[in-house]
């Protein structure tokens, strides 16, 4: 098996209606997985992001370019790939006449899983999505959380050696995001690989490894998150308290923002301490923070990861 989980190369995808003008949902997305690895897809709303694990997960044929999952061609060879893939879709949901214990046994034994090791799984997945006390409800009088945590504790319980998850904490309370990440990092560490997207920019930040930021069916920028932050010109916010009409003495400092009469400056560590004593001569008042994995989005792409 290749060290390489996911491997694409210009990879493209045009939606053709008849009498309408066409739409590129991707325009040549490059980018590589590692086995092991947890990697994050970030965009808005458009942008590409589920159309891109469709294809990995061979729910979508490319309209041209490379795709590869462990080696594996995803267009040309798509029965060969499905074994090694689990996918939580967005906005999937469990089936309304199973309980979340047969949803988890049933779609184990399904991907050939024996029922000892089926039922240990279901067992395991069900307690680590906090599930225990509706495993036996049907689905259907479940809420959206308990549902959205029935589907991630699904595909969790297969162990598989990918896992696409398409916003996968959506609707669930940050008790049960922080159970789902805990359980990730726990995939990763006996050996599943991990693509997921989401809007939650801290849920990127703390579950990722590195992040992939997409925009119009184009890779904008990689790295980790900080990489991305340092981009930004510093990994440090300095706000500074009815700075703005005094922007010209901190322009050498980084990027900065005036908001109404206050002044946000982006600034490198090595410098904050040189831009506290000017703060101070100019009698501002001062609170330091860091650059947030938001600040850094807006930087590259120009608009919120919320705005449409």
């Amino acid at each position: 098996m290749t060290d390489e989980a996911l491997w694409s190369r210009n990879l493209r995808k045009v939606y053709r209606t008849k009498g309408a003008p066409e739409v590129e949902a991707l325009a040549g997305v490059s980018m590589n997985v590692r086995r092991g690895e947890r990697v994050a897809l970030l965009g808005r709303n458009g942008a590409g992001k589920t159309t891109f694990l469709k294809i990995a997960s061979t729910l979508l044929r490319p309209t041209s370019g490379e795709i590869r999952v462990f080696g594996f061609d995803v267009d040309r060879t798509p029965d060969r790939a499905r074994p090694y893939i689990a996918v939580v879709p967005q906005e999937g949901k469990p089936f309304f006449h199973l309980t979340p214990r047969e949803q988890v046994y049933t779609y184990l034994r399904a991907r050939g899983l024996s029922r000892e090791t089926g039922k240990a799984r279901t067992e395991e997945s069900l307690e680590r999505m906090g599930l225990m006390e509706v495993a036996d409800r049907l689905a259907i009088t479940l809420s959206g959380g308990q549902r959205q945590r029935t589907m991630v504790a699904t595909v969790i319980a297969t162990e598989a050696p990918l896992l696409f998850l398409d916003e996968p904490t959506i609707g669930m309370d940050p008790f049960a995001r922080r159970s789902v990440w805990s359980s990730l990092r726990l995939l990763t560490q006996r050996g599943s690989t991990i693509l997921l997207t989401t809007h939650y920019l801290d849920e990127a930040e703390a579950l990722s490894q590195r992040l992939y930021i997409v925009e119009r069916g184009r890779v904008l920028v990689s790295g980790t998150a900080e990489d991305l932050k340092r981009a930004v010109g510093g990994t440090l916010k300095v706000l500074l308290l009815r700075g703005a009409p005094q922007i010209d003495r901190f322009r050498t400092f980084g990027e900065c923002v005036p908001d109404g009469d206050s002044l946000s400056v982006i600034v490198a560590p090595e410098r904050l301490g040189e831009l506290m004593d000017v703060a101070v001569r100019a009698q501002l008042t001062a609170t330091v923070g860091p650059v947030t994995l938001e600040e850094a989005f807006l930087r590259v792409v120009g608009r919120s990861i919320d705005e449409d």
